[in-house]
């Protein structure tokens, strides 16, 4: 069975562009009223995500008052419905005077339906990233999951966590940038159970944890008798992955002569198994991760460029632990949970020194050390929290470090402070920088290079 088409209504009292436009939009569920009472009765019905409204409709087929109307009548019933208006009467007057009361865009009759075309898919497409939006902040704000197992307050991480789902449902190779332990094969398990693969399977493989001899057959599988060894016929990680997701590892690690298979993978779709002469399709979708600067391996000569803009369709970087606001001690109060109950159900929680210390730490192993750093306190405590001392944090080279890297105090201490301005200003710009006592134009510079959000 087809995927439903989305309904898109056209509020349309001309029976010649009403049939045109039908014919133009087959990918759309096209549903046409003529006057309000039908349009609106379509709008609460069908609940369609756009509408086109011609704004000279009966009885004032030769002004706008009665398609203003129905856009406010929409604008009420469902304001996030994306309203494309049109008009052959004071096409600039009625635009604006349309748009200031909500309407999405506007294109002057005659209509050019290629044009009107890419405003509606426009529109669509903005709908659905508004509505990902809305639920995503929902999550976030209702617990601290925003996106299947991953655990994150950080505005950061949540960041992250929209551009994966954005992409989840499309097929584009997604390349995860970041360093060892923040929690890449976290985050493509989350797009693979995002996405409409979710329910088949999900494999991965570390590249650099398999020698270069024994890469090609993992990933490519081999026939009966291929070499010495190969005793019976076996699947690759690729074909393993059909209808999935493949989540490659370590990608930067794979050997030129391995990355030219699979960049005619990706570009063809077929794989050839080591040993078979047959072409096998595969609907396999790939998401990579590395810690390695690639760019840098491809002027060396030691990654191809093709293949990266192959792979590097969607690229997302991955902030380091001590860049994610809150995140330590969100996470280390999460696995002590998880630690206690298997390990030591006598623990209770984390003394007060110990929470200060977890969020001191600048945690160059990422959410990998801060996980196990807990496993061992959960072990070695002695009461039912968890101290300083038991996780075995050496805060005197800490201290040193800070007081050595005046950059990344200076940074942590802008951060702090900006987001407590625009928290006590609740996003308000000018307000924010009166409180930092700063200007307007300073302080957009900081909240772009700081990559923050008012």
């Amino acid at each position: 069975m087809g995927r439903q088409k989305p309904p898109l209504l056209v509020v349309e009292d001309d029976e010649g562009l009403q049939a045109q436009l039908k014919w133009a939009y087959e990918d759309f569920d096209v549903i046409v009223a003529q006057d309000r009472d039908s349009a609106l009765a379509v709008l609460r019905s069908d609940e369609p995500a756009v509408v086109t409204l011609d704004l000279g409709l009966p009885p004032d087929p030769d002004g706008t008052t009665e398609g203003l109307a129905i856009l406010d009548a929409i604008m009420a019933l469902k304001p996030d419905t994306k309203v494309i208006v049109a008009s052959g009467h004071g096409a600039r007057e009625s635009a604006l005077q349309a748009i200031e009361r909500g309407a999405y865009d506007f294109y002057q009759k005659p209509v050019d339906i290629d044009s009107l075309g890419l405003i509606v898919r426009r529109a669509f497409n903005l709908h659905t990233i508004e509505a990902e939006n809305r639920r995503l902040a929902a999550r976030v704000s209702d617990g601290a999951t925003v996106l299947g197992n991953l655990i994150t307050a950080a505005p950061e991480m949540a960041k992250v966590a929209r551009t994966i789902e954005r992409v989840a449902n499309t097929n584009v190779s997604v390349m995860l940038l970041g360093a060892s332990g923040t929690g890449k094969e976290l985050l493509a398990r989350g797009l693979h159970d995002a996405s409409e693969r979710k329910d088949k399977a999900f494999v991965a493989i570390n590249c650099a944890a398999i020698p270069e001899t024994l890469l090609e057959a993992e990933l490519f599988g081999h026939e009966k008798g291929a070499f010495t060894g190969a005793v019976r016929t076996t699947e690759g990680k690729i074909e393993q992955a059909q209808g999935g997701t493949l989540f490659l590892d370590e990608v930067g690690d794979i050997p030129l002569p391995l990355q030219v298979k699979l960049l005619r993978f990706l570009q063809e779709r077929t794989i050839e198994r080591i040993g078979g002469r047959k072409a096998i399709e595969v609907d396999t979708r790939i998401v990579c991760a590395t810690h390695q600067d690639l760019e840098t391996m491809i002027a060396a000569g030691t990654f191809r460029e093709d293949l990266f803009y192959r792979l590097a369709e969607i690229v997302v970087k991955i902030p380091p632990l001590a860049e994610r606001t809150g995140d330590a001690v969100l996470l280390a109060k999460h696995f002590l949970m998880q630690f206690g109950r298997e390990m030591n159900p006598a623990i209770k929680g984390f003394a007060p020194d110990a929470l200060a210390a977890i969020d001191a730490w600048h945690w160059p192993g990422n959410v990998r050390e801060l996980e196990n750093r807990v496993k061992r306190a959960v072990i070695m405590a002695d009461d039912k929290l968890v101290a300083a001392e038991d996780l075995d944090l050496d805060q005197a080279d800490e201290d040193m470090a800070e007081a050595l890297n005046l950059k990344i105090a200076r940074e942590r201490a802008d951060r702090v402070m900006i987001r407590h301005a625009l928290a006590r200003s609740e996003g308000n710009i000018s307000t924010s920088a009166k409180l930092l006592g700063i200007s307007r134009p300073t302080l957009y510079d900081l909240l772009k290079q700081y990559d923050l959000q008012p």
